[in-house]
């Protein structure tokens, strides 16, 4: 491991999502004492976005510099925890890194609201933003969809569902340590993958709260997608001792095969979210390139 990861990993706390709500609370606290990330000279309003059949979700719209190209952004938190709130420190800075215009989207969250709640709240969004991109003042030929952790997983189920549907354009799909299988017998294998932050029993706690026991479709878990064409180009993101690491790999070469340019960075010595401790050099150089990955590809 990273020897500047290594000195943090006993004061990561144990997350095992028996209790949703108090991990919540303990997800929003450790939120909230993060660095702040300045924000000066960059434009932040908060929205609601109609969802047929559901709440309005709330969205947080970071605009740096007057960008006019976009990413729909999905916060992590295994599905059940964050919000807008929570990711203001990643979403700031991917948008100040990206020169990129930042949609981030606090979609509902299980077990109180499973699959396809979540997909169903991002793809409003998207919807939203393609539609009223003039008055947003987005370019609607450059909108992509991103996310992290789960959000990443959320991020790849969109794509297929406008894929599927015809609906808005995506130009690009940004997916950093991205949830996408429900299978543990096709999660990274190893001490550290497996029990790191919570590891495999982690990871299987969240797919039940996520799935609740039912089938899981394409869209909630989108390795099990059988066509992968027709897809937008994709950055993929994995941490080496990350139990959706070799996941990502598969999808990545999936997509490769299926005629979708993808870009694939392992980063060794890390773990799921250990880009969180900005203090190490491999984070910093962790976001750095995410911000460059999505500038390339979004700001024209």
């Amino acid at each position: 491991m990273d020897p500047e990861l290594e000195a943090f990993v006993p004061l990561i706390p144990p997350i095992d999502l028996s209790d949703p709500l108090a991990d919540r609370r303990n997800y929003a606290a450790r939120a909230a004492a993060a660095p702040a990330f300045d924000t000066t000279g960059m434009e932040i309003e908060d929205h609601a976005v109609p969802v047929p059949g559901a709440p309005d979700v709330p969205v947080r719209i970071y605009r740096p510099h007057k960008a006019e190209g976009a990413i729909v952004w999905l916060h992590g938190g295994s599905w059940v925890m964050g919000d807008v709130d929570t990711d203001h420190p990643w979403a700031s800075r991917l948008a100040a890194l990206s020169d990129v215009v930042v949609i981030s989207v606090g979609y509902r969250l299980a077990p109180e609201h499973r699959f396809p709640a979540a997909v169903d709240d991002a793809y409003a969004v998207l919807t939203w933003a393609a539609g009223h991109a003039a008055e947003l003042g987005l370019d609607p030929e450059r909108i992509a969809v991103g996310g992290h952790s789960a959000g990443g997983g959320i991020a790849a189920a969109v794509a297929l569902r406008a894929r599927d549907e015809q609906g808005p354009r995506i130009c690009f799909q940004l997916l950093n340590q991205p949830g996408l299988d429900d299978r543990p017998e096709n999660w990274t294998r190893g001490h550290l993958a497996e029990t790191l932050a919570g590891g495999h029993v982690h990871a299987a706690a969240s797919w039940r709260h996520w799935l609740g026991g039912a089938p899981a479709t394409p869209y909630a878990a989108p390795a099990r997608a059988e066509d992968l064409s027709g897809l937008p180009p994709a950055f993929i993101a994995g941490a080496e001792f990350c139990p959706y690491r070799d996941v990502g790999i598969t999808y990545a070469l999936r997509l490769l095969q299926a005629g979708v340019s993808v870009e694939l960075h392992q980063w060794p010595g890390t773990f799921h979210g250990s880009q969180a401790i900005l203090s190490a050099d491999v984070s910093q150089r962790q976001l750095a390139e995410v911000g460059a990955v999505l500038h390339r590809a979004v700001a024209g």
